[in-house]
Formats: structure tokens, C-alpha cells, sequence
């Protein structure tokens, strides 16, 4: 878990509204530069909207760090993706489907009992390119994509559709446009085959505007 975020976002959340709205994830939630467009584009909101992703977070990271990156900003929306990290295991750790869904029926329970009036938004798993040559080394390579698979995604994204019903939550897939035929993350949209240029995050803003 990266500490020194978690102590920053406990910091900028002194100086937060209550009541907006919360993007909550692992890079690929951090990464998007809601900041910037929330400002340049039509939105045309009237909340705030915050972002407490965190690199490299699990679902076992954001049990543990739920206070500084949720309820502390008591949102009225949220929208979160986590779990990625969860699947994308190294191969030491192995990815368990069951430990994903256990772990994120957790978080969604405590979202449900501390926050019964927020709009709740489980996103789907973008999809990823393991095809693409990114000039990454083979065995690397290998490695990123042993269980970071579209097909685990696939199956994930699934499972946390039922999961988010069974709370009463609402499932968005906002991946339309991000992908090619054969169902691979378009190689222009990511840095790696996994995580995501800013005309990425344009596109999944475009899919996620009616839902603000």
C-alpha cells in the first residue's frame, strides 16, 4: 500500500466538500485526469468531482484504507474500480476469483452500512492488449499478462455485475470504443497494454458523462 498517498489524500481531504462526487480505484482510477477535464470539458456539474485512486492497490488495500479514500468525503456519488491488481497477481501470489469477489463483496457492504444514501457505481475492468509490442522484455511480458487475461477480465466483470446487483448498485460498463475486433485494448489508448493514455480517459469520460 502506498503510505505517503494514502497521507496526502488524508491531508487534501481536510479541505474537501462533503457531498461530491468520488472516483476510488488502483492507477488506472488514479490515473484518469478527472481534474483537468471536469474543467475544459462540457460537463457542466454541480459537484466536485475527487479522485482517490492509488497505484497498486488491491481489494485488500482498500479495506484497510477505506476511512481516508471514502468515507471521509461522504460522497453522494461513487463511482469505484478496484480488483484489477487483484487479477493481474504475479504468478508467486496466483489470482483467485472467489478471494476477488470475497474481498469486494467487503468493500461494497461497508459502502452500503456507512454511506446508505450514495449513488454507488461498480465500473467494469477495462480491457487489455498482451498482443501489441510495447518494447517490453518478453519475460516481463509474460509475466504482466499471466493472469491479467481478457478473458479473466471478461469473467470478472461478470461476477461483479451480479455482486453489484445483489447490493443494489449499479454495474457501468463504459468500455465502448476502447477496444479492436479481436476485443484487445486499442494500441494507441495504452501506455503498456494495460494502463491508459489521457485519449483513453477521454473516450471512458464520453461513456461515463450520463451516469454524472
Amino acid at each position: 500500500m502506498n503510505h505517503s498517498k494514502l497521507k496526502e489524500y488524508r491531508m487534501l481531504n481536510r479541505h474537501a466538500k462533503k457531498g461530491q462526487i468520488l472516483f476510488v480505484g488502483s492507477s488506472l482510477m488514479e490515473g484518469f485526469p478527472i481534474y483537468e477535464m471536469q474543467l475544459s470539458s462540457n460537463l457542466a456539474l454541480d459537484r466536485v468531482i475527487y479522485n482517490r485512486g492509488i497505484g497498486g492497490t488491491t481489494t485488500v488495500d482498500l479495506l484497510q484504507s477505506m476511512d481516508t479514500c471514502i468515507f471521509d468525503l461522504e460522497p453522494s456519488k461513487l463511482f469505484i474500480n478496484i480488483g484489477s491488481n487483484d487479477i493481474g497477481a504475479s504468478v508467486k501470489e496466483g489470482y483467485s476469483k472467489e478471494t476477488l469477489l470475497k474481498n469486494y463483496n467487503h468493500i461494497l457492504s461497508q459502502i452500503k452500512a456507512r454511506l446508505p444514501l450514495c449513488e454507488v457505481f461498480v465500473m467494469a475492468y477495462y480491457p487489455v492488449n498482451a498482443e501489441a509490442d510495447f518494447g517490453l522484455d518478453r519475460s516481463d511480458k509474460e509475466l504482466m499478462f499471466a493472469t491479467r487475461t481478457n478473458a479473466n477480465i471478461l469473467e470478472a466483470n461478470e461476477a461483479i455485475e451480479q455482486l453489484a446487483k445483489h447490493h443494489g448498485f449499479s454495474f457501468i460498463n463504459v468500455n465502448e470504443g476502447l477496444t479492436d475486433e479481436k476485443g484487445n485494448l486499442k494500441p494507441e489508448f495504452t501506455v503498456e497494454g494495460i494502463h491508459l493514455w489521457p485519449n483513453a480517459y477521454t473516450v471512458i469520460l464520453n461513456n461515463l458523462k450520463r451516469y454524472l
